[in-house]
């Protein structure tokens, strides 16, 4: 039985300026799992450990996604899947695309990669489908490429690695409030002015732009959302500030992390990012709410073997 044991990280969607097309990969904040393929045929999850989460092959994401997989490589292959997770369900860093990324990176690893990471990423969205009725890549995608990813389409999907500046930062701060994708979409609106799309296109473009050429200023510009944002910010408590808070020690932006509650900060550099931590622990401390902050660089490589 040919066996690995991974770490599946979380990831930061949107970054602002970019719903649905944008994402990153954290590098201290993951899941682990261990994924076995096995003589008996069909994908069986035989263990989760820290969340209440389905054992049934197609309730849970990695099982639906490695169905996926197995259906395209069109060959009789069993796969056992334990889970051992550390992001909290619902907690905006993307449980489920690490469950679903994952699971389809170590199944290709054992098969001998015949996929290639922007392949999976196709895999790796039915687990998404599943837990949001969505099928989105933002956080897919960086999960499985590392680095900031940018979905240039969705059909056909193209995925695009980008640059990923080396003092770069991110502070995450969860609230232990749950908000379930499903409902931060709900709360969307589907028409936008064209005032709102062009400031909304313009803050992409400059942020991709400041990825490649390394301007801190221009990424901070950037990280602006007129469009999402103001419609879900009112779901989680102390939002504006947090985000004054975080830009006022020095972070480049702030802003939701994918649906929420989660709050991220990029700044420059380890001391600053470490600073903007301790700010937004000063807020909410007063609030009363439990909380978990992580500090994090920018995950370049993605999923990847630990065992």
């Amino acid at each position: 039985m040919k066996s690995i044991k991974i770490f599946a990280p979380a990831t930061v969607a949107n970054l602002s300026c970019g719903f649905d097309v944008l994402g990153c990969c954290l590098d201290t904040i993951g899941d682990e799992m261990v994924i076995s393929l096995t003589p008996e045929s069909g994908v069986k999850i035989t263990k989760i450990d820290g969340a209440n989460l389905p054992m049934e092959t197609h309730k849970n994401v990695a099982g639906v996604a490695v169905e996926a997989l197995l259906n395209t490589y069109g060959k009789n292959i069993g796969v056992e899947i334990e889970i051992y997770k550390k992001i909290k369900a619902g907690s905006g860093i993307g449980s489920s695309a690490a469950s679903s990324a994952g699971a389809v990176w170590a199944v290709n690893y054992l098969l001998d990669t015949p996929y290639t990471p922007e392949e999976l990423v196709k895999f790796a969205m039915e687990g998404e489908k599943l837990a949001s009725g969505n099928a989105h890549a933002d956080n897919v995608a960086p999960a499985l490429l590392g680095g900031f990813t940018l979905v240039r389409s969705y059909s056909p999907l193209d995925v695009i690695k980008l640059n990923t500046p080396k003092d770069l930062l991110m502070t995450v701060i969860h609230p232990q409030i749950e908000v379930k994708t499903s409902d931060s979409r709900s709360v969307i609106k589907h028409n936008v002015s064209l005032k709102q799309a062009i400031q909304q296109w313009g803050n992409l473009g400059g942020l991709v732009a400041g990825l490649f050429t390394e301007d801190y200023n221009l990424i901070g510009r950037s990280l602006e959302d007129v469009i999402i944002e103001p419609m879900r910010s009112i779901l989680i408590p102390e939002f504006n500030t947090v985000k004054q808070a975080a830009i006022a020690k020095g972070a480049l932006g702030c802003g939701i992390s994918g649906s929420g509650p989660s709050i991220f900060a990029l700044s420059k550099g380890i001391d600053t990012a470490n600073n903007v931590a301790e700010a937004i622990r000063e807020v909410y401390h007063k609030t009363g709410l439990d909380f978990d902050i992580h500090v994090s660089k920018i995950n370049s490589q993605g999923v990847k073997v630990i065992e």
